[in-house]
């Protein structure tokens, strides 16, 4: 299973709720409430050794500090405080009853300057207590919801805290850059409040989106100042996560002590402090570390030992991997049914909370073990779900940056449009101007109305150049849009409107192709993102050399790329396929003066399907080319499958042929084509 530090980003989210305390926080009339905190030094040592401690025993510590809060001035900044801390602590032991009853008192905190702290801390603890089980888009939603000028009244650490939350749940969610955003600006408040451990826990988190980001190198410079600020003031659960994230970050290494050390590390601080929740979650990342290292027997025992510990502690991200890493376990040591079943509990676990980035990883790795154990319509089916949960977070990502640019779009027009109508304003006052001139002069000097004249002809000229410019603006913005940044090929944008074209209303009638690049993930680690983007970039050249100029070529997402093309007379279709795989594997890219090899799995299907003439539309055809590309994926890769036949008279009856393709193929109802690229192991060797 992919490591995983979700119950690490959730229960690690400093809990700082100190928030009326700090310098710039309240408002006008805050001084007079902070003194009564700063002058209870002992009050704040213990929030402050509470906050730090807080995931260890978030149930014990509320009991503590409600003891400890009796006396407390009602309305103050210390009660604003204690409470803030209690509400969250209550959300991490995931008592509903008490996290609900804190938010509700805290809603209703009496107006004056303290007021928008006590809503902010509202929202957080409701959040936390949302994420906690999983609800990560309700969890986001309610912080969103608060008031940018609430939220600015609410002082640094409050603020920190709000940051922090939300760049740990747009990381699990898969908005990565909302979440690098949101890490940077809580990375900001810590440095200016001056405290290590809080710095280190930013950055900790920051270097877990970077890893996630594809940038490695950038994520293990994170974790380094990490460990460098934890260890200006120590202490277990900070050190812990630290620990934990360096072992993530170095997992993949051919040098595997560093990882094992750091995990070794984590564990020990959690140990040291009584953490049973953080300690699943380190004999789970530990079982991962050895399922790498090929000793599935060790993984298996101590998954089996995280999973009482993570139920019991109810840490659903720990019990998750857990789940996962027992099945990958078995899997590997050849109790495949078992260990698939297992696997999928985990993965479940992670779709319920809306983990998708985790629950994508699950099942690419799934795929892969079912892969190497010989299931290959398990790793079929695995890797059509790997593409499934891909497509759900690239579609709300697509969504979301395709609203940003109409927002911006519909911005510069409003704009212009301002403009002219300042424009056209001032041109209706310069007629008014000069009509009246004209009036007044006219017995004298009737010539000006000539002139006027030329002055309204040139006015309208300039109002018709604007309004091209305005046209020629429109159609680069839509150019821009439609036009994949790093190939210069179409993006998926474009294709749904190019598409129409090729689809009447029978269905797709077109030769279409889904290539996906082998290996990419190993091309990257090996030699660098740099050179993973020169291989997109090499690939999407060969891809134009190989079609027409009007065959369409999108970007699909990724390493994957779809070409549409008009033709669908006799071979083309297969020949075009051989062809591109000729032309992707026949030589390697050359990057900063290295050889980088690069193979690509094939599907592909000309439309209408013989013997029956079936149509299908474009998202069925898609669907279609993506499984056959996944059979040469499983069955070696650098090669295609396309379809031939297909025993189906309509579209309900192919998807049903489509589910279990494999198994239709071998019954004669779906009739394959097997090419395969240079340097392959051919279809007899293989068994296909």
């Amino acid at each position: 299973m992919q490591l995983s530090l979700v119950s690490i980003s959730t229960l690690f989210a400093a809990l700082v709720l100190l928030c009326a305390c700090s310098p710039g926080g309240g408002g006008g009339d805050a001084p007079a409430a902070v003194v009564s905190v700063a002058q209870d030094d002992g009050l704040a040592r213990d929030i402050e050794h509470i906050e730090r401690a807080a995931r260890a025993k978030p149930a014990q510590l509320e009991l503590e500090l409600r003891a400890r809060a009796q006396g407390l001035a009602a309305g103050s900044a210390a009660q604003l405080d204690v409470l803030a801390l209690r509400g969250w602590l209550a959300a991490l032991a995931r008592e509903r009853a008490l996290s609900e009853q804190i938010g509700q008192q805290l809603r209703d905190w009496p107006a004056g300057p303290l007021r928008p702290a006590a809503g902010v801390a509202a929202a957080s603890i409701g959040a936390e207590y949302l994420r906690a089980h999983g609800d990560l888009r309700e969890a986001r939603q309610l912080l969103l919801a608060v008031d940018a000028t609430q939220l600015g009244a609410a002082g640094p650490l409050l603020r920190w805290r709000y940051y922090d939350q939300l760049a740990a749940i747009c990381g699990d969610s898969g908005e990565l850059d909302a979440s690098l955003n949101y890490g940077h600006s809580a990375l900001r408040l810590a440095e200016q409040m001056g405290q290590s451990w809080r710095v280190a826990l930013t950055l900790v988190d920051l270097a877990f989106t970077s890893n996630r980001a594809d940038t490695p190198a950038r994520a293990r410079q994170l974790i380094a100042q990490a460990q460098a600020e934890a260890l200006k003031d120590p202490d277990p659960m900070t050190l812990n996560r630290v620990y934990t994230m360096r072992g993530i970050l170095y997992a993949n290494d051919s040098d595997s002590s560093i990882t094992l050390q750091a995990y070794s590390d984590a564990l020990e601080q959690a140990t040291r402090a009584g953490a049973d929740s953080v300690r699943a979650l380190g004999l789970a990342n530990f079982s991962d570390y050895h399922l790498r290292q090929g000793h599935p027997a060790r993984a298996l025992e101590l998954a089996q030992q995280a999973l009482p510990l993570a139920r019991a502690t109810r840490n659903i991200s720990a019990e998750s991997v857990a789940r996962s890493n027992i099945g990958l376990a078995k899997i590997a040591m050849g109790r495949v049914a078992e260990g698939r079943e297992d696997v999928r509990a985990g993965i479940m676990l992670d779709e319920q909370q809306g983990a998708l980035s985790y629950a994508s990883a699950g099942w690419e790795e799934l795929a892969g073990y079912l892969e190497k154990a010989g299931d290959q319509a398990g790793a079929v089916n695995a890797y059509r779900e790997y593409r499934r949960v891909g497509e759900r977070v690239l579609r709300d990502e697509t969504r979301k940056l395709l609203l940003e640019a109409q927002e911006r779009q519909d911005a510069e027009q409003r704009a212009r449009g301002i403009e002219l109508l300042n424009r056209d304003n001032a041109l209706k006052a310069e007629q008014v101007h000069q009509r009246n001139l004209a009036l007044m002069l006219w017995a004298a000097l009737g010539g000006c109305v000539l002139v006027s004249l030329g002055l309204l002809y040139q006015s309208f000229r300039r109002v018709r150049r604007t309004n091209e410019a305005l046209a020629h603006s429109n159609a680069s913005l839509k150019r821009q849009s439609e036009t994949d940044p790093l190939t210069g090929l179409a993006n998926r944008r474009h294709f749904q409107a190019a598409i129409k074209s090729l689809s009447g209303g029978e269905g797709l009638a077109a030769s279409v192709f889904l290539i996906d690049i082998d290996h990419f993930k190993r091309i990257n680690d090996a030699f660098g993102h740099a050179a993973g983007d020169a291989v997109l970039i090499d690939i999407a050249g060969r891809l134009r050399q190989a079609v027409r100029d009007d065959d369409l070529i999108v970007r699909w997402g990724g390493e994957e790329f779809l070409i549409v093309a008009r033709s669908r007379e006799g071979l083309f279709a297969s020949q075009l396929a051989q062809r591109l795989l000729d032309l992707i594997a026949g030589q390697p890219v050359r990057h900063d003066g290295r050889d980088v090899p690069v193979t690509a799995s094939i599907g592909f299907v000309s439309l209408p399907v013989p013997p029956h003439g079936l149509r299908l539309t474009w998202e069925r055809a898609i669907d279609l080319v993506d499984t056959v590309m996944y059979l040469a994926k499983a069955h070696g890769r650098n090669k295609a499958y396309g379809v031939e036949r297909i025993d189906a008279v309509d579209p309900l009856a192919a998807a049903e042929l489509t589910a279990r393709l494999e198994a239709a193929w071998g019954e004669g109802r779906v009739g394959l084509q097997v090419l395969s690229g240079p340097g392959a192991i051919r279809p007899a060797e293989v068994g296909a």
